[in-house]
């Protein structure tokens, strides 16, 4: 398993302390520092809706003008997520079967049990 995001966010480290309580394996990757390719977003766009990936709560989102947010949302220019991953709601856990985004506890409950 990977889990996606940046290391101060809240919502990243309640999904560390669980994944770690639980005693599940995972790499930590900090797309704030190591960047996303667009390869990797199109991966998870594969599985998961825009609507569902962009947060659009986020200060990135705010700062975008109405072009870019609509470009964006319908998949026309994703480059924008590359040039600033922290549109992206986090956290993102990447496993062989599921991608999870955001956390949810009774999401993860369910994604260890399998």
């Amino acid at each position: 398993m990977i889990l996606y995001g940046i290391p101060n966010c809240d919502t990243v480290r309640k999904a560390r302390k669980f994944l770690d309580e639980n005693k599940i394996a995972y790499d930590f990757y900090d797309f704030k520092k190591q960047g996303l390719t667009l390869e990797t977003i199109q991966n998870w766009l594969q599985s998961q809706p825009i609507e569902i990936l962009v947060n659009k709560r986020s200060t990135s989102w705010k700062q975008l003008n109405d072009l870019q947010k609509q470009a964006l949302l319908s998949g026309d220019d994703l480059t924008v997520l590359t040039e600033m991953p922290t549109l992206i709601k986090r956290p993102v856990l990447e496993s062989e079967t599921s991608l999870l985004i955001g956390f949810k506890e009774e999401e993860y409950q369910k994604l260890i049990a399998e």
